[in-house]
């Protein structure tokens, strides 16, 4: 299997990398990507040293998958030139998500949507991709109405700029801002750009990439999302109103159950879902579960997850672990 990792040195793609040795994904041939300026830059990877290459000699080689993680204008570029030369794109940038053409996949929920036609596949937005992985054994069970959602998501969201601010500003030191605010013990209440609408487009993000993902439009969903702080992970504030009522022992039941969730609900050891116990790890952590009292048929509960790696690299590699063990894929395919 001759892989491309397309923004290898970037946050995302260096997880990505990370995200494959650990996982031993059958890996054949290893071709790393990255901007005119990268190329040419060394990058080790299972105890070999890599020279990261352009995008032009990367097509030329005719990888079976592209893991990409290189910003959205450069997968819109980039991403049908390597699907014209036969690889399958696994795309991590918001370009494709919303496309109608293309699959938004968390193989947990959906991934038997994929099909070897498939030749690029869209990375859901991070905050979506974990509540989505809960949101879907209940939903089978009870049926989801609505959902209000507020995040509370870390600076490595935005990138090592953003990681960079919030470290300088607790050392005291002046340098470049990601943000319009200081980050450092404050909260910022904004997402990516406004829209018309007065949400941003993270926000809207959620709404969209949850209908598309849960294949079900009639799930209504309203955001807030916020930029704290932290790293390790995001965390979530969920509110899910459904159909049919249900048994708190059951919803507990089912998550614990559920492929890609550890359920930590023990409020009276004081176990509950953080960012630092989610840190480096690749599953959904759910806690705080109960029972809203304001209206019927309502749970509350706490999502946690490493918005690097199930938010994004893991979730990518997930896809082309799938896209593997179900043929869709590289030599299989052609023969």
């Amino acid at each position: 299997m001759k892989i491309a990792v397309v923004g290898a040195t970037g946050l995302v793609g260096t997880k990505m990398l990370q995200v494959l040795e650990e996982r031993n994904f059958p890996i054949t041939e290893l071709l790393l990507v990255a901007s005119e300026k990268s190329v040419g830059k060394e990058v080790t990877f299972k105890g070999k040293t890599y020279k990261v290459i352009s995008v032009e000699d990367a097509i030329k080689q005719k990888p079976d998958i592209a893991l990409f993680s290189a910003g959205g204008g450069t997968s819109l570029a980039q991403a049908p030139l390597f699907a014209a030369a036969g690889t399958t794109v696994i795309d991590n940038s918001s370009a494709w998500r919303m496309d109608a053409t293309k699959k938004l996949v968390v193989p947990e929920v959906n991934a038997h949507v994929l099909t070897p036609e498939d030749k690029i596949i869209a990375n859901p937005n991070c905050s979506t991709i974990q509540m989505v992985v809960a949101l879907k054994p209940l939903h089978d069970r009870y049926k989801i109405k609505r959902v209000v959602v507020s995040t509370y998501q870390s600076v490595t969201g935005t990138g090592v700029k953003a990681v960079d601010q919030l470290m300088n500003e607790r050392a005291g030191i002046d340098g470049p801002m990601a943000y319009p605010y200081k980050i450092d013990l404050n909260v910022l209440p904004h997402i990516d750009v406004f829209t018309e609408n007065g949400y941003t487009k993270e926000e809207m993000k959620m709404v969209k990439e949850t209908n598309k993902i849960m294949g079900d439009d009639s799930i209504r969903v309203t955001a807030t999302t916020v930029r704290i702080p932290v790293m390790g992970g995001h965390s979530e504030s969920v509110n899910i109103e459904f159909a049919n009522d249900f048994d708190l022992s059951e919803v507990k039941a089912i998550l614990e159950k559920a492929p890609g969730i550890v359920v930590t609900d023990d409020v009276a050891n004081l176990k509950y879902p953080m960012p630092l116990d989610a840190h480096d790890k690749d599953e959904v952590f759910v806690g705080r579960i109960r029972r809203d009292e304001s209206q019927p048929n309502t749970l509350n509960c706490w999502i946690v997850s490493d918005n690097l790696r199930k938010g994004a690299a893991t979730n990518a590699v997930q896809i082309a672990e799938y896209l593997v063990a179900n043929h869709l894929v590289g030599q299989s395919v052609e023969a």
